[in-house]
């Protein structure tokens, strides 16, 4: 069963763009030959590190959104754990909550549609209810 998952990693920061690139293309080759599909990956570029890994205070930082079985991302994170060039790495596992978000954005759209149109009924009403009040307060005086 496919799952999505974001898995962020940190690669060294004096690696050339190049290489970078080959980096990401065979951990990508890993997804794709085992079943595995990269939704998308986005180069973060340098950011400074909370605190030095490595004897390196910056890093060039790539997210991967990958829809793959918890095997296949076990076998990502082991080849992230030998290469040399990644000096740190996480995984989240994120289709849990897509779902919730999926759910709650469609409650507040039903509660949108509620709300838009309650506001517009009322003073309406209100205005209907006005002339005839004001006309049998002349009539009782």
């Amino acid at each position: 069963m496919n799952r999505t998952y974001e898995v962020m990693f940190i690669v060294r920061p004096d690696l050339q763009e190049e290489d970078l690139d080959k980096l990401i293309e065979g951990f990508s080759g890993t997804v794709t030959t085992n079943g595995g599909e990269v939704k998308s990956v986005e180069k973060l570029g340098r950011r400074r590190l909370a605190y030095i890994v490595r004897k390196f205070q910056d890093g060039l930082y790539v997210l991967l959104n990958v829809a793959a079985d918890g095997k296949l991302i076990a076998e990502l994170e082991r080849r992230l754990r030998v290469t040399e060039q990644v000096i740190k790495f996480i995984t989240v596992r994120t289709d849990e909550e897509n779902k919730r978000l999926a759910k709650v954005k469609a409650i507040r759209d039903t509660k949108v549609k509620r709300s838009a149109i309650a506001p517009v009924a009322a003073p309406v009403a209100a205005v209907a209810e006005a002339p005839a009040a004001a006309e049998a307060e002349t009539v009782t005086a």
